[in-house]
């Protein structure tokens, strides 16, 4: 019996559906994805609360509803590559690998990574393939992408990610200063591939990416 449905089931709808998330296919993922097995332990009561959360390596999981708005953004329909920048726990990961064909995820930090790993795999995500490395360079051999996703903030958007971006693909980025970003949504025009279109999607605050196009450690 799965103790955690309800309180994902709360989660969505309080926390996502009531936010204006609509995308059916990213509220069916996230009433479904086990948010608590990516979660420390002695943080696992929290793990549905509205907030993000700290995990190992000063880095963090985000909060629910901005996974979900980060995930609706890339207008995922089931048969994309996505580049993910920054693994973490896993957790957006799993949202994607649920979402998408396929998911290249970079992270540089090798013990977030093997750990991610070993949940994806509990979960039998295979679908999912994990680097480790600088994130800000992208993955240009499995490039071009569909949608690209950052899940730790950049003072610029990173020209490398844009240049791995598909013609008619979807970008998600928090940039900004260290403390406070912006989120945007950038989309490649298939009409016209080299006027990228930058939507802004609202405040937010991330980890800092660190990395060539990123912040120094």
């Amino acid at each position: 019996m799965d103790r955690y449905k309800k309180q994902r089931t709360r989660m969505v709808e309080t926390q996502i559906k009531a936010r204006a998330i609509s995308d059916v296919r990213v509220l069916r993922a996230m009433s479904t994805i086990p948010r608590h097995l990516f979660i420390d332990e002695g943080l696992i009561d929290q793990a549905y609360n509205d907030s993000p959360l700290p995990i190992d390596e000063h880095q963090t999981i985000s909060q629910p509803y901005i996974v979900a708005l980060m995930t609706q953004a890339l207008e995922l329909k089931g048969k994309e590559r996505v580049l993910e920048i920054g693994t973490g726990s896993g957790y957006q990961t799993a949202v994607l690998a649920s979402l998408a064909d396929r998911v290249f995820s970079i992270e540089r930090i090798a013990s977030l990574a093997t750990n991610a790993r070993k949940i994806l795999d509990k979960l039998n995500y295979y679908n999912v393939a994990i680097r480790v490395g600088d994130g800000s360079y992208g993955w240009r051999e499995e490039a071009p992408f569909d949608a690209i996703i950052t899940t730790a903030a950049a003072p610029e958007i990173p020209q490398y990610l844009i240049e791995q971006l598909a013609v008619g693909g979807r970008m998600v980025v928090p940039v900004g200063g260290r403390d406070v970003q912006t989120l945007y949504k950038l989309t490649c025009p298939v009409e016209n591939p080299q006027e990228i279109i930058k939507e802004d999607l609202g405040g937010c605050r991330f980890v800092s990416l660190i990395g060539e196009s990123g912040w120094k450690k």
